[in-house]
């Protein structure tokens, strides 16, 4: 196992991840908008806020590559199918508890159940498993998860070491 295998893992399946998920945007199978959500945590301008967002989305790809490596590491095992496993974890705490609870929390421009009427226009809050971007979306962020997984576990099993 390496850690540079880990990091070209986590930049692949970030690449793939992302695309999956725009192309399911495109095809109109989800309304999310994964780096324009992130993008607009730094900025209002919706064309800087994408740009932003795909820089914070593959660093955050890397990050979670490291996190998964160390997983790797620290049970002594690796490899494609075990990285599904922690693709689908991911997933579902993506989809659960990261952007339906935390993220409306610390995110300056989107609506939570405390937001009056009259305030600001804010984002859509994605709600559980991302409903409210459509009811696709939980199918293609989870696979699109396990793809990433699958991808990381991969290239850290063949790094070898």
């Amino acid at each position: 196992m390496s850690v540079w295998g880990a990091l070209a893992g986590g930049l692949a399946g970030t690449l793939v991840l992302t695309t999956a998920l725009r192309t399911a945007s495109e095809l109109k199978l989800t309304r999310m908008d994964l780096p324009f959500l992130l993008g607009t945590v730094f900025t209002e301008d919706r064309l800087h806020a994408k740009a932003v967002g795909y820089g914070v989305h593959f660093v955050f790809g890397l990050v979670f590559a490291l996190v998964y490596y160390a997983v790797f590491l620290a049970i002594g095992e690796s490899g494609w199918w075990l990285g599904a496993v922690f693709g689908l974890a991911h997933g579902l705490f993506a989809g659960t508890a990261l952007v339906n609870v935390l993220l409306p929390v610390v995110h300056p421009r989107m609506a939570n159940p405390a937001t009056a009427a009259g305030s600001t226009p804010l984002l859509e809050p994605p709600g559980f498993m991302l409903l409210n971007y459509g009811r696709s979306t939980p199918a293609v962020t989870v696979a699109a998860h396990v793809a990433y997984g699958a991808i990381v576990g991969g290239f850290v099993s063949l790094a070898g070491g």
